[in-house]
């Protein structure tokens, strides 16, 4: 792979995304152009940074990067929080063929690579996923939980890709939980409430990585010629019982039954954004190894899981 000269990430407004594009534009690492593209225009424009607004499910993206020469994509775009009316033909179309056109549009203007932000959430929750779950573990996804099913449906087609067109060389992150001091997300949203919630019998691991460190991890696959599959988390994981007590909260502890047959109420009536799938999210959450992206891809998190989520709860203060 040739270095990098030109650069667009989708998904460019989002919480990773503009972070990413502030770092690029602070410090260019020889980036000729950097585009940042979106749905919607900014409301603050940095400086070295040509902004584009589209969707990513547009044609307009193959003028896009043939009018900018971009040779690196970060493709980051995504519907990470479906809201308290979900629509899942929507969320497909913009994850799947909105990815799917990424990639068209990537071949038809000789885009020398793609990085792609997928999720640990592509591996699935289930009762028999590993202690530890390597690159190597099955992508099986959850076809109840839309973000978990469509990271899987995006993961079968960067394979059919891999082999059907080699020439666009692919980085593909698996992050645990990203997380930082201004987070604010689905996932934060549990540990912002006043009770944090407990299954009875799980542990409900979870393993973060620092906001700061998806970032240089970012960065490195854009400077550098590596490629591949790679988890990503900070070492060690932090169960929903040391969440509380780091956040000087309690648990309350209800069994499986009860709190699925809730969401499933409260959805329907339309009073939540969590539905009885989310019961699974919290019950059998994968654990990621991170030997390969420290060994093969070079880089070791800056912080651990639990200093990563130090830094959230003093951002909450």
């Amino acid at each position: 792979m040739s270095p990098a000269r030109s650069v667009l990430v989708t998904g460019a407004g989002g919480y990773i995304g503009s972070l990413l594009v502030s770092s690029l534009s602070a410090d260019k690492g020889g980036l000729e152009t950097i585009v940042a593209a979106d749905l919607r225009s900014p409301s603050r424009r940095l400086d070295g940074i040509e902004y584009e607004a589209f969707d990513i499910r547009d044609e307009k993206l193959t003028a896009v990067l043939d009018k900018h020469k971009v040779d690196t994509v970060v493709h980051l775009a995504a519907v990470v929080t479906a809201g308290r009316r979900p629509d899942r033909e929507l969320e497909y179309s913009i994850d799947v063929e909105g990815t799917q056109n990424v990639l068209e549009a990537c071949l038809a203007t000789g885009v020398d690579k793609v990085i792609v932000s997928s999720s640990g959430a592509a591996y699935g929750y289930y009762a028999d996923n590993p202690d530890c779950i390597t690159e190597s573990a099955p992508i099986r996804g959850n076809p109840e939980f839309s973000y978990s099913d469509h990271k899987r449906q995006i993961e079968e087609m960067l394979s059919r890709w891999r082999t059907d067109h080699p020439e666009l060389h692919q980085l593909v992150l698996r992050p645990g939980t990203i997380i930082g001091a201004t987070t604010h997300n689905q996932i934060t949203d549990l540990f912002d409430r006043p009770l944090l919630l407990r299954l009875r019998g799980a542990e409900s691991p979870f393993v973060f990585i620092w906001d700061g460190d998806m970032v240089d991890i970012l960065r490195r696959g854009i400077f550098s010629d590596v490629a591949g599959i790679y988890n990503v988390a900070g070492d060690g994981v932090m169960t929903i019982s040391g969440i509380a007590h780091r956040l000087g909260k309690r648990t309350v502890t209800l069994p499986v039954s009860l709190v699925r047959g809730v969401l499933r109420v409260l959805r329907l009536l339309r009073l939540t954004q969590y539905g009885p799938e989310q019961v699974d999210f919290l019950r059998y959450r994968p654990v990621l190894d991170n030997t390969r992206l420290k060994e093969t891809f070079g880089y070791v998190p800056q912080k651990t899981s639990r200093e990563a989520f130090d830094l959230f709860a003093e951002g909450r203060g």
